[in-house]
């Protein structure tokens, strides 16, 4: 059987999302232990871009839309894109 196509699940900064809230859905969403959060969260932080994860299509574009509400409750701006892996 074919394995799905997947795809990365990426985090863009930008001036206003808080780092601890970046932090907040790298493990509340997308299950990333502690450190692996705050690591993820400095790629953001510092070269604009980071990698939330890698699922199938559903799965990723799940989350995607999980974080933009979590995102535009708080009124943070966060972009988060897919890409083919």
């Amino acid at each position: 059987m074919k394995k799905p196509p997947m795809y990365k699940v990426l985090l863009h900064n930008d001036d206003y999302t808080t780092m601890e809230f970046v932090v907040y859905v790298l493990r509340a969403v997308f299950f990333k232990p502690p450190a692996e959060a705050d690591q993820i969260m400095m790629n953001v932080h510092r070269q604009g871009v980071g990698i939330a994860g890698i699922y199938p299509f559903e799965v990723a574009e799940a989350k995607v839309e999980k974080v933009t509400r979590l995102a535009r409750a708080r009124q943070f701006p966060l972009r988060l894109t897919l890409e083919p892996e």
